[in-house]
This record gives C-alpha cells, sequence and structure tokens, in this order.
C-alpha cells in the first residue's frame, strides 16, 4: 500500500512517498482534514508559512492517535524571507505555531520573492543568507531534514556550491503535461529527491479525453493515474484535498502504467490555462 512506503532522504530520513498537500484549506478547517487523513493511513502532510495554516495543521497531528515520530510534517520558509535573521526568527516562528518541537522537513518556498518570481534576479545571496538558517535549526535538532521549492537548476548550484548541508529536495509543479524532465534529472543527479506538488495539474487536467481514456482502460479515476504517474516517476506525490473520499481514492494507486503508456503520459499538449491558479506565479507561465 502506496501509503506505507517511503524514499530515503540522503542523511537517511524515510519520508513517506504519498503525503496530503493543504493549500488553500483554510486554518479553522485544516485540523479536519488533516485528521481524515491520518485517519485513512496518511503520515506525511506538506504545509507553509504562505498557506497561514500552520496552526491548524499543527493542532491535528498533535491531538492524533498515531505518535509523533511516524508522522511527518513539512512547512516552507516565506518565499520573501532573504536574511539570515528573519529566517531564524520565521524558523522558531513556525514551531510555535505549529506547536511541535521539530518539523520534519523545512524548504525555501520559492529562490525569488513571488513578486518578482520569473524576473532576472536570482536573489542568490538571500538564498544562501537563508540556508543558513536552515542549517543551524537543522544542527539544532528543530528540522530533521532541509530542502527548497521551486528552484531551477542555477538556483540549486548557488546552494551546493557554497553550503555545508545540502538540500535533500526540491519541491516542484509537476504533472502529466508539464513534467519538467531536466530539471527532475538535474535534481536527481545531484542527490536530492524530488517532490511533485499539484501531481493533477490543479484539477484542470480532469477533463482531458486522451488521459481520461488512458484511466478508463486501467479502470482508474483521472486524478489516481496522474498520482500513479509522478509515482513511477520516482517522484513524491503531493495532492491536495481537504475531502476524506479524494483522499481514499487518492490513495489507491497500487497499480502499473506500462513503459508505453507512460512515454504516451510525458508527451501529452501541456496545460496553457490553470484557470483561478493561474494568478499565482507558478501556474502564470512566469519561469
Amino acid at each position: 500500500m502506496i501509503l506505507q512506503e517511503t524514499h530515503t532522504l540522503p542523511n537517511g530520513v524515510e519520508i513517506p512517498k504519498l503525503g496530503l498537500g493543504t493549500w488553500m484549506i483554510d486554518d479553522a478547517k485544516v485540523a479536519d482534514a488533516v485528521t481524515a487523513a491520518i485517519k485513512l493511513g496518511y503520515r506525511h502532510v506538506d504545509t507553509a508559512q504562505a498557506y497561514a495554516n500552520e496552526r491548524g495543521v499543527g493542532e491535528a497531528v498533535r491531538n492524533s492517535d498515531v505518535a509523533r515520530a511516524e508522522l511527518f510534517v513539512t512547512t516552507k520558509l516565506d518565499a520573501g524571507i532573504k536574511n539570515h535573521a528573519d529566517a531564524k526568527v520565521a524558523i522558531d516562528g513556525s514551531l510555535k505555531t505549529l506547536g511541535l518541537d521539530y518539523v520534519d522537513l523545512m524548504i525555501i518556498h520559492s529562490p525569488q520573492p513571488w513578486q518578482n518570481f520569473g524576473s532576472g534576479d536570482r536573489f542568490f545571496a538571500g538564498n544562501r543568507d537563508a540556508w543558513r538558517a536552515l542549517e543551524e535549526a537543522y544542527d539544532a535538532g528543530k528540522l530533521r531534514a532541509i530542502g527548497v521549492s521551486n528552484f531551477q537548476k542555477e538556483d540549486l548550484d548557488n546552494l551546493l556550491d557554497d553550503v555545508s548541508v545540502k538540500p535533500m529536495v526540491n519541491q516542484i509543479l509537476a504533472h502529466v503535461s508539464n513534467t519538467p524532465f531536466a530539471l527532475i534529472d538535474y535534481v536527481k543527479s545531484k542527490g536530492l529527491l524530488v517532490e511533485a506538488y499539484s501531481p493533477v495539474g490543479h484539477g484542470k487536467i480532469l477533463d482531458n479525453a486522451e488521459i481520461g481514456a488512458m484511466a478508463e482502460k486501467y479502470g482508474v479515476s483521472v486524478p489516481q493515474l496522474c498520482i500513479r504517474y509522478v509515482l513511477q516517476l520516482g517522484l513524491i506525490a503531493l495532492p491536495k484535498t481537504a475531502n476524506p473520499d479524494h483522499m481514499r481514492s487518492n490513495a489507491a494507486v497500487d497499480f502499473e502504467i506500462s513503459s508505453a503508456d507512460m512515454e504516451t503520459l510525458a508527451t501529452v499538449e501541456p496545460i496553457n490555462d490553470y484557470g483561478d491558479a493561474s494568478v499565482f506565479p507558478v501556474f502564470g507561465d512566469k519561469r
């Protein structure tokens, strides 16, 4: 069962292959969502300072019948924080808001502040300063693993060339019709794991006839096919939902996509419009 399967991070920490994303789930509702996921067998929950729901996520984790050591909690350093002092304060702030003694994984949310996403300034110095704060928290035992998100090759090289603790993951947008293979291969070549957020294309992939036909062939739903696709690429999948039925369905992916069908899915026509999500930089083709 996929919920029991893990990858091993470079430092030996086990990370579940399938997690629950919590983006756009209100803080007042996220505790119920996370609680439901844990009861269904999920052990990996992904949040962020920018989601403004760390409090609720932490509440669910603290009140769970499952031991804290069996749960994997990820949060993200706000993309706008590009200096050591503010990063240090923000890391401790997340721990306080979550109400946890440690976080399993903390990552820099973006190499650029969102208002500068896609600009020529890669904020190299600021990312190194923020990374130093993550390293210190890691060394202090506040964080079990550290990594990055939305980092391109040059952003990753900036850290790999000048840090004492290398990033362990890069969380990126990856799904059927939008799979950045060159970046994925590069990240893997540097020893990092790749996490895929929005593995179902923020829902905009559900009406694709070609994908629908293949899902029918396997007797699964389109979301199940898409989640299985990223898992077979060796990526961690982080589908977002507050619906327990969808959580259950998203985890029912113990089937195998053939090599030929994987190649077909890799060449599906890219999504050009993510609908309401297009206002967010990562979905607005501002790379």
